[in-house]
């Protein structure tokens, strides 16, 4: 099993960058493909990005292609979310996801127009 913490969220204006850490404990996080999720308010969770255990692979919604980055540091088991250029619909709750199995509490990132 691993825990996984969010951080990183917070209260920017648009076109903003902000930089999201899930930090996992336990043993098996370089052998876990792990994805970023995002859920706003009244809306349903949403895919974000994904990366490969390896790192060589990623994938990321349309919505956020080409602006947010995922990547992953296996000695420090942690993966990360750079955003760039945030837009207000970037407003949600931003939870990491393990091996599709297990989820963070989450962190709040808001963007102001």
């Amino acid at each position: 099993q691993v825990q996984l913490v969010e951080s990183g969220g917070g209260l920017v204006q648009a076109g903003a960058s902000l930089r999201l850490t899930c930090a996992a404990s336990g043993r098996s996080f370089s052998s876990y493909a792990m994805a970023w999720f995002r859920q706003a308010p009244g809306k349903e969770r949403e895919f974000v990005a994904s990366i490969s255990v390896s790192g060589a692979n990623t994938f990321y919604a349309d919505s956020v292609k080409g602006r947010f980055t995922i990547s992953r540091d296996n000695n420090n088991a942690a993966a990360y979310l750079q955003m760039n250029s945030l837009k207000p619909e970037d407003t949600a709750v931003y939870s990491c996801n393990a091996q599709w199995k297990y989820w963070g509490q989450g962190t709040h990132v808001t963007v102001s127009s």
